[in-house]
């Protein structure tokens, strides 16, 4: 049987494909780094004119520890969101308050750099304490209707409410 955090991606897949005109691909989950081979993300997604770079993380509990994310996974992605028109990050389903974020990693990183070991499950936006700059759509709460155990997400409302409409 599928553990939860699996199901969980097979959900979020499912929701992505459920958009039309969006490009999905899975990365496979190599076995612990087999010959050397290390994902950054279990997705990359596509939806104009937007790339995408997603890890998918479920936890139980308040926070998302940083630790939860690889060094791999955490480079990879920041490295990624540096290029014009690519966006990076985690989409986290805290387990217990019923709340799945998208958090990008450029504001991850920001928390990092300020002493942060975490992110809370209710953080709507994060202020970078140094700049005192607001980082838009950095913490944007990712909309669904709560089924049985999982959500049926809406992320073509998800993306209307990030970019807008580009069709």
């Amino acid at each position: 049987m599928q553990n939860r955090g699996k199901q969980f991606e097979e959900v979020i897949k499912h929701a992505f494909l459920a958009v039309p005109n969006t490009s999905v691909d899975r990365l496979p989950d190599p076995v612990q780094g087999y010959l050397g081979y290390r994902n950054i993300c279990d997705f990359i997604v596509y939806h104009k004119p937007h790339l995408m770079y997603i890890e998918c993380k479920s936890v139980h509990g308040n926070t998302l520890p940083f630790s939860n994310i690889t060094d791999n996974q955490w480079q990879g992605m920041l490295e990624k969101s540096k290029i014009k028109g690519v966006e990076a990050g985690v989409i986290c389903w805290w387990i217990d308050h019923d709340t799945t974020r998208f958090l990008n990693i450029k504001a991850l990183e920001a928390m990092k750099k300020a002493g942060r070991k975490s992110v809370r499950y209710d953080m709507n936006e994060y202020v970078d304490i140094l700049s005192k700059e607001k980082i838009n759509y950095s913490l944007s709460r990712i909309p669904g209707k709560k089924l049985r155990v999982f959500f049926e997400y809406d992320m073509d409302e998800w993306f209307d409410y990030r970019w807008g409409d580009y069709e």
